[in-house]
């Protein structure tokens, strides 16, 4: 596995807001407000700054003020860029509680010690992170609740995770005794 990322992507500008250059974020921070928090966010290639500033929250995401973006057609302008930060601007993590870049690319084992795939992305539908694991010599992956249940050990350091699954006779088995 390779080290952590240098910079960790916080959110990405979706469209103007209205004619003063305001932008809509969709963040990726637990808070969305959050996104202005940890100081000047950074482009893909880190080239470029941005000072960005929360004007409201809302179900659409976050309208903000990007320092020096002053009209819509300034703000048009960055659509579809995404907004990192400094790695070491984030707060550590606490016990059991990881940043999703962590995550992706560890490389997930069942409990017999067997190469399960690869973390390749998390999702959220609302009802808590779900890991999408691409299966070892094949393009199809599998969902898994990220959940001590079915994710009984998560080892950063070594970069792997053990993910515990039903076989299908004990799904059958349990769906028949309900």
């Amino acid at each position: 596995m390779s080290a952590a990322p240098a910079r960790i992507l916080l959110g990405r500008i979706r469209a103007a807001h209205g004619i003063r250059g305001h932008v809509l974020i969709r963040t990726f921070t637990e808070a969305p407000e959050n996104i202005a928090a940890y100081g000047p966010l950074e482009d893909q290639t880190g080239e470029r700054q941005f000072e960005v500033s929360v004007v409201r929250v809302t179900p659409k995401g976050v309208v903000a003020r990007v320092a020096g973006v002053n009209d819509r057609n300034a703000a048009e302008a960055l659509r579809g860029t995404e907004l990192y930060v400094r790695r070491d601007r984030l707060p550590p993590t606490e016990e059991e509680e990881f940043y999703h870049s962590d995550l992706i690319g560890l490389r997930a084992f069942l409990l017999d010690g067997s190469l399960f795939g690869e973390v390749i992305a998390i999702h959220n539908f609302g009802a808590g992170d779900i890991l999408e694991i691409r299966r070892p010599d094949t393009p199809r992956t599998e969902m898994i609740p990220f959940a001590r249940a079915f994710v009984p050990e998560v080892d950063i350091a070594a970069g792997r995770i053990t993910v515990a699954m039903a076989s299908e006779g004990e799904e059958d088995e349990s769906a028949d005794q309900g």
